[in-house]
């Protein structure tokens, strides 16, 4: 019978100690622990590996503390235990309430608890992502055999779906640990030897040189190396204040785990301590060739890259367990003014940095931008620029570092590509679009992203001047537009912008007057015209639309047909309604917001049609803009405002004389104030240039 000491089995009779040290097979010592105590009811569990063996512990588990992008799906390398374990009576009665907590816990988020089991690790169909459209089962959920945690992970790279839940968080008393310091967080105690870390050798110094990474740097940061059977894995030490927290594993193939239960910070913490400037890689090698660069003041994140930015905010301290590792190491960011982020070029590596961003505060970070690799492609991240251009292009990468851009937030060097484009008219409407009209240029041209307002006295022609506008940049420039009119029916909007197209009536009747109407040729041309030019924005419905509804529409017109101008006429046939405790004038301000924001994120024109209020004591001059019904926004807030004004005394002067006055020109460069006179042509409906001296003798001789 093999040797066992008798303080064991004292220790096991008073019930007072779970495991039994032994110097033999864990079958023996069990064999003689029940043979020296018949009649009390023993519960082994009995490790079957040697003390020194440190393959995994299951068979093709794919648990590991792992990053994100590069995980070993195989399982994690775990130490046996080197003692036979006894469990008490209770003890088996808690782990069985804890395996059950945790199996309730697993079967609201979606998982089918019934094949869980601890210890065992079945593939499974995920809820999240139902496995894709084969319906693969890749979601693996281990239960541990101690009832402490439930863990899950999908490996469907679309998914990555992840959680856990633990058995002494959030439960009753009777689930939890009996042990005080199991009611709160703890981490395993590790060191270099529990670990079995050995220095390196030359073979592991070998791959990192292939790296430009010196010998002496892997001394500087304690690099180690572990024996897995006849392989050898790289070991990056993560250390706070010079002790051993948690440790990192890397296979020459770029596999990757991380120790268990062990608390997660940065790699490299000890080397930012009490630093105003710290850099931020997204891996270990990546750390040490910023070190190779002379840049000490560097850290990385140890669980790599999230797939995509989250559409969540940050959650708060205790529930960010993606980023807990920010919060475990708070103090030692507090104290940096400039955080460099220098994560992957990739696109998770670039959610990486708008995550730590967002947590950091981005008023104190900066990017980098890697070099080119190619003609095709950028470095992937340090290591890839240090190999590839040495460490003065990487020192180089982080010296010209970018402020990390705030939305909203800009410099005039954000924006010096649009000046130059402007400074040499590049884009072609720097100065506007001529409206077609020699006296009219001079005043007002057509800037692409510009609200114009309209207004006049009812029956001035303020819907025929503009569609007669629209017909002269199309002819000029073959802009496209979209047309809001909400006073026209379809047919009577068609025929006026086909006369004015033609040159010729439409009908035989009494305003054509001996004008030969247009043939039936030239009105199945000016049909395609019609079609290929103007885009209807019309609501069928019975109830009137809002201004957000025809923005949302003259939107898709935009991307849809590329159309640069939009008319909304008029302002009164929109529905209006708005908030009990919010004025006319707060409104009309909000409106016209919107639309200018419109016009400068869709390089698009904007003619908006608003009469003006009833006019009291009105002598037949020409209304003024801030006589426009409902506020004095509509002339405070546009681009450029007009009155379109027609005679109607001819005692005062020829009755198709139309006055365009132009009220209001934001943009020197496109206009100024003053008045322009037009001829208007009832039978086609055209506007005309008119000398004013014609209009001075048209006058005097009463013609």
């Amino acid at each position: 019978m093999p040797s066992i000491p008798c303080g064991a089995f004292q220790s096991l009779l008073m019930g007072g100690s779970k495991y039994i040290p032994v110097r033999c097979s864990a079958y023996a010592a069990a064999a003689a622990v029940a043979a020296f105590v018949p009649r009390r009811r023993l519960h082994f569990r009995v490790h079957l590996r040697s003390p020194h063996f440190r393959g995994p512990l299951y068979n093709n588990l794919p648990f590991c503390q792992r990053s994100y992008r590069a995980c070993n799906h195989s399982s994690v390398p775990v130490t046996a235990s080197n003692a036979v374990k006894v469990a008490r009576p209770d003890d088996e009665t808690i782990v069985a309430k804890r395996i059950a907590y945790l199996k309730t816990k697993i079967k609201e988020v979606g998982i089918d608890d019934a094949a869980c089991k601890p210890g065992t690790s079945p593939p499974l169909i995920c809820p999240k992502c139902g496995g894709g459209s084969s319906m693969e089962k890749t979601l693996f959920v281990l239960i541990h055999e101690d009832g402490d945690l439930a863990t899950w992970q999908c490996f469907r790279g679309e998914c990555g779906w992840e959680g856990e839940v633990q058995a002494y968080k959030d439960v009753k008393a009777g689930f939890a640990k009996k042990d005080e310091d199991m009611n709160a967080k703890h981490y395993r105690v590790i060191t270099e030897k529990s670990l079995q870390l050995e220095p390196v050798g030359e073979k592991v110094i070998a791959y990192f040189a292939e790296r430009m990474i010196s010998e002496e740097t892997l001394r500087r940061n304690a690099i180690k190396q572990c024996k897995y059977g006849d392989q050898i894995a790289i070991a990056f030490p993560y250390r706070r204040n010079g002790t051993l927290v948690s440790c990192k594993y890397r296979y020459f193939s770029k596999k990757f785990w991380q120790e268990a239960r062990t608390e997660r910070i940065f790699y490299g913490l000890d080397d930012i301590k009490q630093l105003s400037e710290v850099i931020i890689v997204e891996g270990e090698i990546d750390k040490l060739s910023m070190e190779e660069a002379g840049y000490r003041n560097c850290v990385s994140v140890p669980d790599g890259a999230p797939a995509q930015v989250s559409k969540e905010p940050p959650a708060a301290a205790g529930e960010d367990t993606k980023f807990q590792y920010l919060w475990n190491c708070k103090e030692y960011l507090e104290k940096a003014s400039r955080i460099i982020l220098a994560t992957d070029a990739d696109g998770p590596g670039q959610a990486l940095a708008e995550e730590l961003a967002r947590r950091l505060g981005k008023e104190r970070c900066l990017r980098v931008k890697w070099p080119e690799k190619d003609a095709t492609e950028v470095c992937k991240d340090a290591n890839e620029v240090l190999m590839l251009y040495g460490p003065d292009a990487l020192k180089k990468v982080i010296e010209n570092s970018e402020l990390y851009p705030i939305r909203g937030l800009f410099q005039f060097s954000d924006f010096f590509h649009e000046v130059d484009a402007y400074y040499h008219q590049s884009h072609g409407f720097e100065l506007g679009v001529s409206t077609g009209w020699r006296a009219l240029d001079e005043l007002y041209n057509v800037m692409p992203g510009e609200l114009t307002i309209i207004t006049g006295v009812p029956n001035s022609g303020k819907s025929e001047w503009i569609d007669a506008l629209l017909c002269n940049i199309n002819k000029n420039y073959k802009w496209r537009f979209a047309l809001c009119s909400m006073e026209n029916k379809v047919r009577e909007h068609a025929r006026k912008l086909l006369e004015k197209h033609i040159g010729k009536p439409f009908f035989n009747v009494r305003y054509g007057g001996s004008t030969e109407r247009m043939t039936v040729q030239e009105l199945e041309q000016g049909k395609k015209w019609l079609n290929d030019t103007f885009h209807l924005i019309r609501c069928e419905d019975d109830c009137l639309p809002s201004i957000n509804w025809v923005l949302r529409l003259a939107k898709a017109a935009v991307l849809r047909y590329g159309v640069r101008g939009l008319v909304i006429d008029p302002y009164n046939e929109l529905d209006h309604q708005r908030s009990p405790n919010q004025t006319e004038t707060e409104y009309v301000s909000q409106m016209l917001t919107m639309i200018k924001r419109f016009a400068q994120h869709y390089s698009c024109h904007v003619w908006f049609v608003a009469h003006p209020r009833q006019l009291q004591n009105w002598t037949g001059g020409p209304p003024n803009m801030y006589d426009i019904s409902g506020s004095a926004h509509f002339i405070n807030k546009c681009d450029n405002g007009i009155v379109i004004h027609r005679n109607r005394d001819a005692k005062v002067g020829p009755l198709d004389c139309v006055q365009v006055c132009v009220r209001k020109v934001r943009n020197k460069v496109v206009g100024t104030i003053g008045e322009a006179f037009l001829s208007y042509n009832r039978i086609s409906g055209e506007y005309e240039d008119i000398d004013v001296r014609d209009i001075t003798m048209r006058i005097t001789t009463g013609r």
